[in-house]
């Protein structure tokens, strides 16, 4: 009886360590988009970076380079430890000198540039996708010659359905080149128009490179497909909406290489810190 026993705790062991370990536990580094000191960074440069430090980031992205040189604003990032990894440019920039921002990216050093608007009127139309999408494989192919990945940061505009049920992200998805675009899920501006950011992950597993940890305050209303809410929406992450241990088993799986937490709350110093320990708490 003791050995029946014995031989049956040997076989329920494995199933409870493998029950104990929680789904979707963080394996990834914690970044930080620099946007999130905005106001900060208007005051002090220096400054706001020792505070990023002082956070324990080691990888960043960039949103600007604040008027100075790119090379002298990525020596003051190394000089702190701070590595960037991605940066935001405008849809006008690339426009007016795609040459000159590919320039500017690697002049920072970065691995990936990420385009965070599609310019348009009240509502994302067909002939804005269409025209993002040319606009997207000619600069992602420039970036490429570079070395660099160019991405697209969705802002809950592109889902506004069409007649065949599809919605505008699906004809940037199946039109761009994946070779020459690759998708920064920002997983609240997936969230707040309504969408599953898992069953998005899902649909186009080999699309999503970054992601944008950012969550929605409990008993905010979504489904809008404005791209806009209040910014005091932007919540601890762990204590808003999103299923977040879902969203980081998910994004492990299909491959997301760099996660960064954008608060854009007007009290983001305060909440960042919580952000990383409830993130470094899943690990």
């Amino acid at each position: 009886m003791k050995l029946r026993l014995l031989a049956l705790t040997a076989l329920l062991v494995p199933l409870f360590v493998q029950a104990a370990d929680p789904a979707g536990s963080f394996k990834g580094v914690v970044g930080l988009q620099l946007y999130s000191l905005r106001d900060s960074f208007k005051a002090d440069v220096p400054g706001t970076l020792d505070k990023v430090k002082a956070f324990g980031i080691t990888e960043v992205e960039t949103a600007s380079a604040y008027g100075m040189p790119p090379e002298k604003f990525r020596a003051m990032l190394e000089e702190r430890g701070l590595k960037p990894i991605s940066g935001h440019f405008q849809y006008a920039a690339m426009e007016k000198d795609i040459d000159a921002t590919v320039a500017e990216a690697k002049a920072l050093g970065l691995q990936y540039a990420a385009c965070p608007w599609i310019p348009h009127d009240k509502e994302f139309t067909e002939a804005n996708a269409k025209k993002a999408v040319a606009d997207f494989n000619k600069w992602g192919e420039a970036f490429s010659k570079a070395g660099i990945k160019f991405a697209y940061h969705p802002h809950g505009y592109e889902f506004v359905p069409q007649a065949d049920g599809s919605t505008l992200f699906d004809l940037l998805m199946h039109e761009t080149k994946p070779e020459f675009l690759t998708i920064e899920m920002d997983v609240f501006w997936i969230f707040f128009p309504g969408q599953n950011p898992v069953k998005l992950m899902e649909k186009y597993p080999a699309r999503f490179s970054l992601m944008h940890l950012k969550d929605l305050r409990k008993g905010a209303p979504t489904g809008s497909q404005t791209g806009h809410t209040d910014v005091k929406d932007n919540v601890v992450i762990g204590e808003g909406q999103i299923d977040w241990p879902a969203v980081l088993a998910e994004a492990a799986k299909v491959g997301v290489k760099h996660y960064f937490i954008e608060d854009e709350s007007p009290i983001s110093e305060e909440q960042i810190p919580k952000s990383i320990k409830y993130l470094n708490s899943l690990k």
